[in-house]
């Protein structure tokens, strides 16, 4: 990853960012891209487009929607934080969805002026991020959504309110047949919402290319995690993460061209031996907080230590792809009544009870021969640490070696977290 070129300091500056930090930022970002992706041995050569993603990410891409933006093309850019957000929706409206940045510390003392410091690091991560202007993604959009999922984001959205304009979207945190018909009713608000900021009808047509578009960008994610069950692995944990943080940024169409692409390479690398571990490296599915750029630090000391991830069960994993929208539906409503039903489907830890999370990594485990799962949470992230006794009950009853583990953004404790994954993988 390289510095991105000079003449990106103009559209920076016009969309109002901090340019000297966020260069500031971008040359810690490469650093760290350069540590911890380029010093992997025997990638698959598809991985270039990740790199190209990557060093594009502030560019290129910001570039490309801007300019969408104003030739007309895209109506609106919307940023959202979350997979219960759906992306058919804002397309259909002909809008663009974008993740935005929260996956480092930045601004935090500043930050810590509008919520409390015992506030888990991805909040504090987007309210700094806002307050430092170092955030293209934040900058550039028309409309951030959000959404209940947490106490502390749903207060943090009321500060952060007052810097962008939001939208928040009410989720269930049970399901039945009542939380069910309130989520669908949700469902349409935010329909209605998006043709509102839009000014773009949503049509049966428009949301059927909406859903065709997104569900092939799962069925591509879908196909390349199938090859992970293959020992030794095709890719790695780190390069399989960051096709899912680029499915949150990047465009649609393209990346999954590209991920087919890789899934193919894998396919071959997995029927010919061929892997980025040596065969019987210890295998870790990874179930927890999700992992927004640059949050690459865990996965990173797993696979470092030799170990290496074959699956994930987050929000920046297997609950982005695992479920399709059916393509069946005749009218606007039968096919938002399916985009709901597929949306309450993600066992995010919001839900209790919460069964379906838990036999979603068991049987995760099962599939892809993994020989350990690690739970982690990032400090002060009530729902998984709550729920990490639940989980860790379900994994070591199935005969499942289990390790829990909290950490932050900081690089303080990666020593300590080196000899506990260690010992880990010592011992399954």
């Amino acid at each position: 990853m390289v510095q991105e070129e000079q003449d990106f300091n103009k559209m920076w500056s016009d969309l109002g960012m901090d340019v000297a930090a966020h260069n500031s930022l971008l040359d810690a970002v490469g650093q760290m891209y350069e540590t911890v992706f380029l010093t992997q041995k025997n990638r698959p050569k598809s991985t270039t487009y990740l790199d190209n993603f990557a060093n594009n990410l502030h560019s290129g891409r910001i570039r490309e929607m801007v300019d969408a933006r104003k030739d007309g093309k895209t109506k609106k850019i919307i940023g959202s934080f979350c997979l219960y957000v759906p992306e058919e929706i804002v397309i259909a409206a002909g809008g663009i969805e974008v993740g935005l940045c929260a996956g480092a510390n930045w601004n935090t003392d500043e930050a810590e002026r509008y919520i409390p410091r015992n506030t888990c690091p991805l909040i504090k991560g987007f309210m700094g991020f806002k307050l430092g202007r170092v955030c293209p993604y934040i900058e550039s959009a028309d409309l951030v959504v959000g959404e209940n999922t947490c106490d502390g984001k749903k207060k943090a959205y009321e500060q952060f309110s007052k810097m962008k304009p939001m939208y928040v979207m009410d989720v269930p945190h049970v399901r039945n047949n009542n939380t069910k018909e309130i989520w669908r009713q949700e469902i349409y608000r935010f329909a209605e919402k998006m043709e509102d900021e839009t000014g773009q009808k949503i049509t049966l047509e428009s949301l059927s290319r909406a859903i065709k578009l997104v569900n092939d960008k799962r069925r591509a994610l879908q196909r390349l995690s199938m090859t992970r069950a293959a020992d030794p692995a095709p890719i790695s944990g780190l390069d399989s993460l960051l096709t899912i943080q680029a499915a949150f940024m990047d465009d649609s169409a393209r990346l999954t061209q590209a991920i087919n692409a890789l899934a193919a390479e894998c396919e071959e690398r997995a029927a010919t031996g061929v892997g980025v571990k040596p065969h019987g490296a210890k295998r870790v599915l990874y179930t927890g907080t999700p992992m927004a750029v640059p949050n690459w630090k865990f996965f990173n000391i797993i696979e470092k230590c030799g170990g290496v991830v074959v699956g994930e069960e987050c929000c920046t994993g297997s609950r982005y792809y695992k479920d399709l929208v059916p393509e069946d539906g005749k009218t606007v409503e039968e096919m938002l009544d399916a985009i709901a039903d597929r949306y309450l489907n993600i066992h995010c830890a919001i839900f209790t009870p919460n069964q379906d999370r838990r036999d979603d990594v068991i049987s995760m485990a099962h599939r892809l021969h993994v020989n350990g799962v690690i739970d982690c949470s990032l400090q002060f992230c009530t729902l998984y640490d709550m729920e990490s006794f639940s989980m860790e009950e379900a994994v070591q009853k199935a005969g499942i070696p289990y390790m829990h583990i909290s950490t932050d953004y900081s690089t303080e404790d990666e020593g300590q977290l080196k000899t506990r994954v260690e010992a880990f993988l010592e011992m399954i």
